[in-house]
């Protein structure tokens, strides 16, 4: 591959990368594919080789959300059981929910119309959270006491929920990034690794 051409899935994630930052800055309907392209630096017909349209791109935005949390379920479900794996776990939730996670929580925190009318169907909403779901239950056991399994089940769920307290804050992705691994080990009642 020569210099400064980019792979398929590159090009893809930059695009969802700048399209998720202009949809936040200007908003969904005020964003066009043009101008999509031009922060990019490639064609208008170089962007519709890899989405057909704004719709494409946020749903595909939704569609590698759902690849990333089943890729922390099968990690999880992979892990020999010890007392670290729910730290660990928390960590990767946060680390899935940071950088393009927290510019999609942005996104969808400022244009909520746009997720209600584009927002997967119904099964992936199941999907969603079934896939949660299952992470839960390897992460405690079917064993487990009611408070041990909410405390697991809160501290994964803590995470986008302190993103979403963030908005309107003047602070860094860092700084909120350190609060919500603050928060999430403590509910599960562990020290940060």
């Amino acid at each position: 591959m020569a210099a400064g051409q980019r792979r398929g899935a590159d090009t893809k994630a930059e695009i969802r990368r700048v399209a998720i930052e202009l949809f936040t800055e200007r908003g969904y309907e005020a964003t066009s594919l043009r101008e999509i392209a031009e922060r990019l630096g490639i064609t208008k017909a170089a962007l519709y080789y890899h989405y057909s349209s704004k719709e494409s791109i946020v749903l595909s935005i939704f569609q590698a959300h759902l690849d990333a949390l089943d890729e922390l379920v099968t990690w999880a479900r992979e892990q020999p059981p010890s007392p670290e794996l729910r730290a660990r776990a928390v960590d990767r939730m946060i680390d899935l929910s940071v950088g393009s996670g927290m510019a999609a929580m942005k996104f969808a925190m400022a244009n909520q119309h746009v997720v209600r009318e584009l927002h997967p169907g119904k099964g992936e909403r199941e999907s969603m959270f079934g896939k949660l779901t299952e992470l839960f239950d390897i992460l405690t056991g079917p064993d487990a006491p009611i408070e041990e399994t909410l405390r697991v089940r809160s501290a994964l769920l803590s995470v986008n929920i302190v993103l979403m307290a963030a908005r309107g804050l003047d602070a860094s992705e860092t700084a909120i990034t350190t609060v919500a691994r603050d928060i999430a080990h403590t509910l599960i009642n562990t020290k940060n690794p």
